[in-house]
C-alpha cells in the first residue's frame, strides 16, 4: 500500500451509494473515472483532490458536509472527516483507508494514507455507517418515541408525518426496520433504520407545512434558512469574539480554605457535579474570562456548583456578586452561602429591597472600599449606585428568568468579568451542541445519591383528594405545599384549606403582593417548621429547598405552563423521603394543550426527566425565544432540530474561514 499519492476521488454518500460496498467501488473505478466526464450524477456527487491543487479546506468542509460526511474529533469509519489546523483527516466510502491531507494556505500541500481502512469491505455502507453511528450513541432515541401523525423532518425530503415503524425481509432473509412517513398528495416514504439518523422530530411554533416528494421546493427552503443562518452565525461569533480578545489574571490554587469548605457539604457528590466544579477550576486557571452555562435538572445540585466557584474567586482576593431572580431566591442563597462561610474570612452580603436605605448605603460603602466579599442580590444590583473595588466573578442564577437587556447589563458590568449562568431548564441537545462551539456549556443530568423519584397524580380535583393528601403528610411529620395561583382569591382558598386539614394545623399565606420583609418572615416560619401548609402562588416556583416539604397540592393545574409546572414539583422531595405531587383540574377547563401537558407530567416523573419535560415543552408552546424571535420564522420551515444543525455548520465554517484567514495573511507575509 502506497503511503502518499497525488490523487484522490471522493464520493458522495447518497440513498444510490448506501446501497454499494467497497467492493463495488474497487470493481467499478475505472468506470466511475470515465462516468465523471459524461454523467451528471457523478460531476455533481463527486469530489478530485489533487496535490498542489489550489481549494480553501473551508470550502472543502462545507462540500463534504453537503456530500453528508460526519464530522467528528477522530475518524474511525468511512464517512467520516475531522480537521485539526490544517489537516484534514478524511475516510471517503470509496476507498479502502482513511487519508490526512495536509494544507499550506489555500493549497493542498500533501495526500497520505493512514492504517484505518475499511473494517467490512463486503458490507453495504449503510450498514457500516449505521454501526459507526450507533457505536457513538447518535441513533436519534427521540425517534423511539414517535406517535402516528407526529410531525418529522427527513434531511433529503422535507417535513412529513410518522405513519408507522415496520419491519421488511431482505433479500438475504434478514428482518430490518423501517419508518415509513407520508407527504403531500398521499405520497410515502420508506426509511430504513440504517439512515435513520436522517430523521428527527419536527419542533416549531405552528403547524408545519407538509412537503411533496421531489421537486426542488425542500432545496429552496433549505438554500434561504441557510442564508438567514449564517447571519445569525455572525452575530454568535462576533459576540463572544469580543470576550475572547479580553484577559485577566489566573486565580490562586486550591488551598487548605478551599479544601476544608468541600469538606462542609453533607452530601455525596454525584459524577456530574464533579465533572461540572472541574471545568470551572480549569477556567479559573485560564488567562481569559470564563463564559459558562451550568445547565441541570431542579434539585439536582447547582447550588453547590455555585458555592466552591464563588469560594475560589473568595479566596483568591476577588470580589463576587451572585444575581437572583427573586427576593426569596436571592434571601435563600444568602442563607445558605453565610452558613458555608460562616468559618472562614469571607463577607458575604444581601442587597435587596429588604434592607432598609441607610443598610443599603452600608453596603454599598462596605462594597465599594472591598470589604464584601461575595455580594447576593436581585435585579437592584444592576443599579447604578452599586460599585465593587475587585468584582472578578458574576453568577447568574435562573439565567432563563432574566430579560436580554438585563443579561447585556450584567456582561457589561466588566469587560473580563467570569459568568456562571445557572438553568434549570435543560436544552434539546442540537442547540447544545450549536452553543458550545461558541460558549462552554456543563450539564448536570445525574440525580443526587438517595434521591427518590416524586410520584406524580393528575386527577379530577376533590375535597376528598386534597384531604387525605394533607392527612397523610402531616400524620408523618411533614409539610406541605398547596399552589393557589390567583392573588385576589388566596384568602378564599386559606379558608377552605383550613375546613379540610386537621384543626392543630398550622396554615400561612405567601405570595408576591406582600411586603418583601413580610414575605420572608413567612418563608423563614415555614423552614423552621413553624408551620404546616404554605398556600402560596407560584413565587414558590424558584429557590425554596426544604427537605421536610414532601406533599406538593397544585389546584388548578391545566394554568401552568410544562416546564413552570416541572420546576414547582422540584420544591418537594429534596431529601430522602417519598414525595408526593397532586395536579388536580376540573373537566369544564381542560383544553387539548392542556390535557398534553399534563399528560407529559404523567408520563415524565422519572429523575432526571427534565430534557424530556423541556423537549415536551418545545413541542407544545414552540421553542420560546431561545435564539431569539427574529429567528421564529425559519426555524418553523425547517424545525428546531435541523435548524440547530445547520446553525452548527455554519458557525464552523465562519470559525474555519476565520482561521484560513489568518493563515492566508501568515503565508503572504
Amino acid at each position: 500500500m502506497n503511503t502518499s499519492t497525488d490523487r484522490l476521488l471522493i464520493v458522495a454518500i447518497t440513498p444510490l451509494i448506501l446501497e454499494r460496498g467497497l467492493l463495488w467501488f474497487e470493481k467499478n473505478s475505472t468506470g466511475i473515472e470515465r462516468a465523471r466526464t459524461k454523467l451528471s450524477f457523478w460531476q455533481k456527487n463527486t469530489i478530485v483532490l489533487e496535490k498542489g491543487q489550489k481549494t480553501a479546506l473551508s470550502e472543502l468542509t462545507r462540500r463534504l458536509s453537503d456530500f453528508g460526511y460526519f464530522k467528528y474529533e477522530t475518524v474511525e469509519l468511512p464517512g467520516e472527516f475531522s480537521q485539526l489546523g490544517g489537516t484534514l483527516t478524511l475516510f471517503p466510502v470509496n476507498i479502502r483507508q482513511a487519508y490526512r491531507i495536509e494544507f499550506y494556505g489555500n493549497t493542498v500541500a500533501g495526500i497520505a494514507a493512514t492504517n484505518r481502512e475499511n473494517p467490512a469491505p463486503e458490507k453495504p455502507l449503510s450498514e457500516i455507517i449505521y454501526e459507526g453511528k450507533k457505536r457513538r450513541s447518535e441513533i436519534p432515541h427521540d425517534l423511539v418515541n414517535l406517535k402516528e401523525g407526529d410531525y418529522v423532518v427527513h434531511l433529503d425530503h422535507g417535513i412529513g408525518r410518522f405513519y408507522k415503524k415496520k419491519y421488511i425481509h431482505l433479500k438475504d432473509d434478514r428482518l430490518s426496520s423501517v419508518y415509513v412517513l407520508e407527504y403531500a398528495n398521499s405520497d410515502t416514504l420508506t426509511v430504513p433504520e440504517e439512515i435513520a439518523y436522517k430523521l428527527s422530530p419536527y419542533i416549531g411554533f405552528q403547524t408545519p407545512e407538509i412537503h411533496r416528494l421531489g421537486g426542488n421546493l425542500w432545496h429552496k427552503i433549505r438554500r434561504k434558512v441557510k442564508e438567514d443562518i449564517i447571519k445569525t452565525a455572525k452575530e454568535l461569533l462576533s459576540i463572544y469574539a469580543k470576550r475572547e480578545i479580553a484577559e485577566r489574571p489566573v486565580y490562586s490554587a486550591p488551598d487548605d480554605m478551599f479544601a476544608e469548605l468541600v469538606l462542609l457539604f453533607s452530601y455525596e457528590q454525584t459524577l456530574d457535579q464533579k465533572r461540572t466544579i472541574e471545568e470551572i477550576m480549569r477556567d479559573f486557571e485560564k488567562p481569559v474570562p470564563m463564559d459558562r452555562v451550568v445547565c441541570g435538572d431542579v434539585g439536582f445540585g447547582k447550588t453547590e456548583v455555585a458555592i466552591r466557584s464563588a469560594a475560589r474567586a473568595a479566596f483568591s482576593g476577588r470580589q463576587v456578586a451572585l444575581i437572583a431572580p427573586t427576593t426569596i431566591l436571592a434571601w435563600q442563597h444568602f442563607q445558605t452561602f453565610s452558613e458555608r462561610f460562616y468559618k472562614f474570612p469571607v463577607t458575604v452580603a444581601l442587597l435587596s429591597r429588604v434592607q432598609r436605605d441607610a443598610e443599603q448605603k452600608k453596603i454599598l460603602r462596605d462594597l465599594q472600599a472591598g470589604s464584601i466579599d461575595i455580594l447576593i442580590g436581585t435585579h437592584r444590583v444592576l443599579q447604578n449606585d452599586v460599585q465593587f473595588k475587585n468584582l472578578s466573578l458574576l453568577i447568574i442564577d435562573e439565567e432563563q428568568r432574566f430579560g436580554v437587556k438585563q443579561k447585556e447589563k450584567l456582561k457589561g458590568l466588566k469587560s473580563a468579568l467570569d459568568i456562571i449562568s445557572l438553568s434549570a431548564t435543560p436544552i434539546p441537545r442540537t442547540l447544545y451542541v450549536t452553543l458550545s462551539g461558541l460558549k462552554n456549556i456543563s450539564l448536570i443530568q445525574t440525580p443526587p445519591a438517595n434521591r427518590l423519584a416524586i410520584k406524580t397524580f393528575v386527577v379530577l380535583r376533590s375535597k376528598k383528594i386534597i384531604r387525605d393528601a394533607i392527612f397523610e403528610e402531616l400524620n408523618r411529620g411533614g409539610q406541605i405545599y398547596y399552589l393557589h395561583n390567583r392573588i385576589a382569591t388566596i384568602e378564599t382558598a386559606l379558608s377552605k384549606i383550613r375546613e379540610l386539614a386537621p384543626s392543630h394545623a398550622r396554615l400561612a399565606i405567601a405570595h408576591a403582593k406582600l411586603p418583601d420583609s413580610e414575605l420572608i418572615n413567612v418563608i423563614e416560619d415555614f423552614r423552621n417548621k413553624k408551620t404546616d401548609i404554605l398556600i402560596a402562588t407560584t413565587i414558590i416556583e424558584n429557590g425554596l429547598d426544604l427537605s421536610n416539604v414532601n406533599t406538593l397540592i397544585v389546584e388548578d393545574a391545566t394554568r401552568l405552563g410544562l416546564a413552570q409546572a416541572h420546576q414547582l414539583r422540584g420544591r418537594i422531595g429534596r431529601g430522602d423521603k417519598q414525595a408526593f405531587a397532586y395536579f388536580l383540574y376540573s373537566k369544564k377547563k381542560m383544553t387539548e394543550t392542556g390535557a398534553r401537558r399534563l399528560e407529559a407530567l404523567q408520563l415524565y416523573q422519572g429523575l432526571g426527566q427534565g430534557y424530556e419535560i423541556a423537549i415536551r415543552d418545545l413541542e407544545i408552546r414552540g421553542a420560546g425565544n431561545i435564539l431569539g424571535k427574529e429567528q421564529h420564522g425559519s426555524i418553523n420551515r425547517v424545525g428546531l432540530n435541523l435548524y440547530c444543525q445547520m446553525l452548527n455548520e455554519a458557525v464552523e465554517q465562519l470559525k474555519a474561514n476565520q482561521t484560513d484567514s489568518k493563515s492566508n495573511a501568515t503565508f503572504i507575509s
